[in-house]
């Protein structure tokens, strides 16, 4: 028989450091992400989706495509595993000479990439969105727009780097709540031009002056915490720095292995121009998915990164694989019920998040339709966001790589197939499919080289989430339908009614099924909910 298997309190500890961690910045991340959508209310009822909201989209595309690529997606990816080594093994002193070398690098390339594009923003525009050219005016107006804000990829890329090291000294807070004070900024920007009374092409071409601001804000506000830890930026010149090159190897193929969905975005970008409004239909829909990805996905990505980079650095393979099987069954646990409510409630949501103004009925019934087909991506866009960081800080950055690749071919050929027939959804589709792929890819060949999470991932725990959802669904579909009957769907009131009432009851349902079901992740969330009133009924009496 053998010895018998001894528990190991590790486990349970790091299952509760990551629900406790991950709670933390969820919260957090979700106020940037509500943020993010009145931010996105407000444009859309001054913009609409029209000219204007399309051209403003597809000029925030180019810096923000870029941003993805090498700030957020990249240069995180590469940043963190590398300034937490450089921390652990020489120290505070290595790991913020590491970082004044990389942010004076990128001070000159980024500084040299935004003039390049500002001189050549013209055939950017046309490469991105030729169907523009259809429209008179709307390449000079997208010019212009994508002109004014080019500078915001270096100022968000220094606010990565500020993230990754906040991250790396497990202060998780300031970094998750940087986004946040990004959206405050616009969103009172907006309130101006709106106060204002400008025109449709004054409000876009302010917008993308205030979009500026709210990028030196994101970062500025985690500079304090960063002089607090110690740091003070000098200006320092180190290419031959080996922490930098380590940085540098990384970041090559990882600025293809993580962006699979961007890439995918700028596709579907050129082929949605072609039809007047799906560049925005596409955009809100994805903001709307993109609540869940960074509450659920960037939170626990964020958390087991960290984990994953000490544990590499440590040798500690079983911790490795720990990490990754509870960071994507927890993912799986938040991110089912999610996709469900979606692609059932897609309607009622977004006629309560963007349906006044300019924005109109029709334009509610093509974003939600594009919204259901993103939703059928979201498991996939979330665990990727754990999967992709593992293979970086187990420094084998060609497997994203190749998992990137198999996405965007997935994408591409989709909206190849299909645009004809379902025009702007075959993008939403193809998006949707390449992130399963993305994922798929990583999986398997985790599986293959480490081990230890297929049989968690297709385990009866699983299979008891799935139900659940299952169930919820349509109890929360009845729900609305109901509810549109009794209220209608016209004015403020009826559109919260319809659209908040039946995704609590999905919440509810989804949460109390699991728990009776015994999946260990309800039980968790459940107790740390507790943990957290009781906290707040202690500071009530005192």
């Amino acid at each position: 028989m053998g010895e018998p298997v001894k528990p190991d309190p590790g486990h349970a500890a790091r299952g509760r450091g990551l629900v406790r961690s991950t709670g933390i910045i969820s919260a957090l991340i979700f106020l940037s992400r509500v943020l993010g959508l009145v931010r996105e209310q407000v444009f859309a009822t001054l913009l609409g989706a029209g000219l204007y909201a399309d051209a403003f989209q597809a000029a925030f595309r180019i810096p923000n495509l870029l941003r993805d690529l090498f700030a957020e997606g990249a240069l995180s990816a590469a940043f963190v595993p590398t300034y937490t080594r450089a921390l652990r093994e020489g120290g505070p002193e290595r790991a913020y000479r590491l970082a004044n070398r990389l942010m004076t690098l990128l001070a000159v390339v980024l500084g040299a990439l935004v003039v390049a594009a500002f001189i050549f923003a013209a055939p950017l525009v046309l490469l991105l969105a030729p169907g523009f050219g259809r429209v008179p005016g709307k390449i000079a107006i997208t010019v212009q727009l994508t002109r004014v804000m080019l500078p915001f990829l270096p100022l968000v890329s220094f606010a990565a780097v500020a993230m990754g090291m906040l991250n790396a000294h497990q202060r998780y807070a300031t970094p998750a709540f940087a986004p946040a004070v990004f959206n405050l900024v616009t969103i009172a920007w907006a309130s101006v031009l709106w106060a204002a009374g400008f025109s449709p092409a004054q409000v876009a071409l302010g917008w993308a002056g205030g979009t500026l601001l709210g990028g030196a804000a994101q970062f500025g506000i985690q500079v304090p915490g960063l002089r607090k830890a110690g740091w003070r930026f000098r200006p320092e010149w180190g290419p031959s720095d080996p922490d930098l090159r380590a940085i540098l190897s990384l970041m090559a193929p990882a600025t293809v292995g993580l962006a699979a969905v961007q890439v995918n975005i700028f596709v579907g970008t050129n082929f949605a121009s072609a039809e007047e409004g799906a560049v925005a239909w596409l955009s809100y829909a994805f903001r709307i998915l993109y609540l869940p990805i960074g509450i659920f996905g960037v939170a626990v990505g964020t958390v087991a990164t960290t984990g994953l980079a000490l544990r590499a650095a440590a040798g500690d393979m079983e911790g490795v694989r720990d990490t990754v099987r509870r960071a994507l069954r927890f993912l799986c646990y938040l991110t089912l019920p999610a996709t469900a409510g979606l692609m059932t409630l897609g309607v009622p949501v977004v006629r309560l998040l963007f349906e006044r103004g300019k924005f109109h009925a029709g334009d509610t019934q093509s974003t939600a339709a594009a919204l259901v087909l993103y939703s059928t991506g979201l498991v996939a866009y979330t665990g990727v966001k754990v999967l992709a960081p593992a293979f970086y800080a187990l420094g084998r950055p060609r497997v994203p790589l190749l998992a990137s690749a198999s996405a965007v071919a997935t994408n591409i050929l989709v909206i190849l197939m299909l645009h004809g027939r379902l025009g702007f959804r075959a993008i939403a589709l193809g998006t949707a499919l390449g992130s399963i792929m993305n994922a798929a890819v990583l999986i398997a060949v985790f599986q293959s080289r480490v081990g230890g999470i297929v049989r968690e991932l297709f385990s009866s725990t699983l299979a008891r989430m799935v139900l659940a959802a299952a169930v919820m669904a349509p109890a929360a579909w009845y729900a609305a339908r109901l509810l549109e009957e009794w209220f209608g769907t016209r004015g403020l009131r009826a559109q919260l009614v319809t659209g908040l009432i039946p995704v609590a009851l999905g919440g509810a349902i989804y949460v109390g099924l699991t728990a009776l079901l015994r999946v260990a992740e309800a039980a968790e969330l459940l107790g740390l909910g507790g943990r957290l009133l009781g906290r707040l009924g202690r500071g009530r009496k005192l």
